[in-house]
């Protein structure tokens, strides 16, 4: 069973930085996907940014430009890295990634426990 373990939330001011950390307790960064959701109070959950197996990143509009992903296939570690954050940045963050199956990967299949980012104004 894959594990996944999210770090480095907390609070900062509008315009800080922070750094989350997802680490994989298997070897699946070279896998699938992987990415980051958030979960803002009284909301649905959202995609932020997604890696494939090749470094290939995307991202949603209200990130783009702020945030960036990267994974180190040596410590099977993903990273998100969020520069001028906003107050509609607050949410519970979390990592999540694609089991591999025979000939394909299956969405989304495992999921950290999140962590929380709170930015104030």
């Amino acid at each position: 069973q894959v594990q996944l373990v999210e770090s480095g939330g907390g609070s900062v001011q509008a315009g800080g930085s922070l750094k989350l950390s997802c680490a994989a307790s298997q070897y699946i960064v070279n896998s699938c996907e992987m990415g980051w959701f958030r979960q803002a109070p009284g909301r649905e959950r959202k995609l932020v940014a997604r890696i494939s197996s090749v470094g290939g990143a995307s991202y949603e509009d209200p990130v783009k430009g702020r945030f960036t992903i990267s994974q180190d296939k040596a410590s099977n570690t993903l990273y998100l890295q969020m520069n001028s954050l906003q107050t509609e940045d607050t949410a519970v963050y979390f990592c999540a990634a694609d089991r591999p199956a025979y000939n394909r990967c299956v969405k989304w299949e495992y999921w950290g426990q999140g962590t929380q980012v709170t930015v104030s104004s």
